[in-house]
């Protein structure tokens, strides 16, 4: 079956144009991930990287590596990653909804460009600082920089900044004439990228007798379970009926027809647990590498240790507060009770003055479990390093962001494959000929 299905992809030249297409700039992605930003000694670089490791204290710089596919510890021209993208994105969401000026740039036609081309420019900016700090990080390092502080900082600076910006565009280059969403799988890239590590370093962990060989099945178990659950959240959805009476167009009479609007438990995917990660990265980022200099600074990064109890709690409320907000801006209650009035359609027992009332207790009723969910999804990696003891590069694995990211990219991918398929009258890649979504 899997064999059929994959001379089935090759056999359609678009989705093997677009297939090949996305395997290399993925690949191209991965080649910038080891190649160094200029005046960096790689041998200083692995030294104490292995022994932060070994001494378990990377920290944030263990987690901003692990997103970046190894690409922060080897200082490359892509260590960055795609993450000061996503943050401006961010903030520019936030001040649309709060600036009036923006949001009516934003509404008039060719206004999403506008502010796009607003986000690209001030990520630039976040490159600049996130890239500053990352040259006051490596002056921590011994032996890290083999040349001039000066030139350093403006190579590092320029390429840095560069890298960025690349696979900023590398990303939408997918998205157009690849097959998924080019952002989210540069991050997937990363995550898999350090599946063989972790796989190393695990065993390297059970032959020291660090690690119970029996913990291993126990976690491998929960995996298994939280996966299924997560693939069962990611395609469940509620769907609202609605039913449209008799229409004249023109001469002609139209039918009345039942339709429904489907709301999934999760409307937002992954997209809060990417906006939470790389918005608390951003100042911890800093406050880390500025550390060493400034008191209250180190105490700050030591207080919001990404496995401590106040990182967690702000974490899982930022979920929250994505997935609502997200939520509302793709899927706007008095949009679509506007839309459904405006072609004549009605939802069964619920009066037309009172559709975003109904609507929007619906979605609250539906995000609310769906973003806890995601939430103790993503403290997992914490929960099983606490009780079980296992390196932090397997936890990461194990849940959390990376889980939810790779499931979700690929239900996504696979969800745009099946289409390409179905739409030259191909069999699909599950039996039934599409990706099935629950019903609740």
């Amino acid at each position: 079956m899997a064999g059929n299905t994959f001379l089935n992809m090759m056999r359609i030249k678009e989705l093997r144009e677009r297939i090949l297409f996305t395997v290399f700039v993925l690949v191209v992605f991965r080649l910038g991930a080891i190649i160094p930003i200029p005046g960096i000694n790689g041998n200083a670089l692995r030294l104490y990287f292995l022994e932060m490791s070994a001494s378990g204290g990377s920290g944030l710089a263990e987690y901003i590596d692990f997103f970046a596919g190894g690409a922060f510890s080897n200082f490359s021209i892509f260590m960055l990653g795609i993450m000061p993208y996503i943050t401006m994105s961010i903030i520019m969401n936030l001040l649309v909804l709060i600036f009036p000026s923006l949001k009516k740039i934003s509404e008039e036609e060719g206004g999403r460009k506008k502010i796009q081309r607003i986000t690209r420019y001030a990520t630039i900016i976040i490159c600049l600082i996130q890239s500053y700090v990352v040259v006051q990080y490596s002056r921590s390092i011994p032996g890290a920089i083999t040349m001039g502080l000066l030139p350093f900082t403006l190579l590092a600076l320029l390429t840095v900044t560069t890298g960025t910006m690349l696979l900023m565009w590398m990303g939408e280059q997918i998205t157009q004439r690849g097959i998924g969403n080019g952002i989210s799988l540069i991050i997937f890239a990363g995550i898999v990228a350090r599946m063989p590590q972790a796989v190393i370093e695990m065993f390297r962990y059970v032959r020291s007798d660090n690690l119970n060989p029996v913990y291993i099945i126990v976690v491998f178990a929960v995996f298994v379970v939280v996966v299924a659950l997560v693939v069962y959240e990611q395609q469940g959805q509620r769907k609202i009926p609605v039913h449209y009476a008799k229409r004249v167009v023109g001469r002609k009479i139209y039918g009345a027809q039942s339709s429904y609007i489907p709301f999934k438990i999760n409307p937002s995917g992954v997209i809060p647990v990417i906006f939470a990660s790389s918005l608390l990265q951003f100042p911890l980022q800093i406050a880390t590498s500025l550390a060493p200099g400034v008191r209250w600074l180190a105490r700050f990064s030591s207080w919001l240790s990404p496995q401590g109890a106040p990182y967690l709690i702000i974490y899982t409320l930022l979920i929250v507060f994505f997935a609502y907000f997200y939520t509302q801006v793709t899927l706007n209650p008095t949009e679509i009770a506007k839309q459904i009035r405006e072609n004549g359609g009605s939802i069964p027992g619920v009066r037309a003055d009172k559709m975003e009332e109904h609507l929007s207790k619906i979605l609250n009723r539906i995000i609310l479990p769906g973003s806890l969910f995601l939430a103790f999804i993503a403290i997992i990696p914490t929960l099983i390093q606490f009780f079980f003891k296992f390196p932090a590069s397997v936890a990461m694995l194990m849940g959390g962001t990376s889980l939810l990211i790779m499931v979700g990219v690929d239900l996504d991918t696979m969800s745009q494959i099946e289409g390409h398929l179905r739409m030259h009258h191909q069999d699909g890649i599950v039996k039934r000929g599409k990706i099935q979504s629950r019903n609740l």
